[in-house]
């Protein structure tokens, strides 16, 4: 499930737009909706974003980076062994989000950059690997109406959903 369900009606980021004034609604939570808004605010959701259900469970290992640094035009790949430590066969969404330590406008505490679906057998183990670029650590500016990616320093957190964070490169 690539959404996340508020545990309550209020909890929802436009639960306070609505119905507008006229029926115009101005929605203004720029970059803090879906998981991003629940983050912000410490609201734990019902089910977080990329939330998923299975019958065999996944354990993740540590990430390894193709370089410790990526530039303007390059990838960056992100390797990550994954496990199924179930009984059954499954399949899981490998998710990658980043995280800028320090940027000069206000960004989330993690955003989605890269996800892979990868399918299992029972005991077995995969690397998913994940690719970067300079759009995946970048966000666009409205001032400059460019793309930018600062440089700096970014951390890059895998999990199963937006809330289940497995393993976090630097750790």
């Amino acid at each position: 499930m690539q959404t996340t369900f508020p545990v309550r009606l209020q909890d929802n980021p436009t639960y306070h737009s609505w119905p507008g004034e006229n029926k115009k609604v101005v929605y203004g939570e720029g970059i803090y909706i879906g998981y991003r808004h629940y983050e912000r605010l410490a609201i734990k959701p019902l089910f977080p974003f990329g939330h998923g259900l299975s019958y065999t469970t996944f354990s993740y290992g540590n990430i390894t980076l193709s370089s410790p640094t990526l530039s303007a035009n390059e990838k960056l790949t992100v390797s990550i062994p994954i496990t199924n430590t179930g009984k059954v066969d499954g399949a899981e969404v490998v998710q990658g989000y980043v995280h800028d330590v320090k940027s000069r406008i206000a960004r989330p505490e993690k955003e989605l950059a890269a996800f892979e679906k990868i399918f299992l057998k029972a005991g077995e183990t995969k690397n998913v690997v994940l690719t970067l670029d300079k759009y995946s650590l970048g966000y666009y500016d409205t001032r400059l109406q460019a793309w930018t990616a600062e440089e700096g320093t970014f951390r890059i957190l895998v999990g199963s959903s937006s809330a289940d964070i497995r393993s976090v490169f630097p750790s």
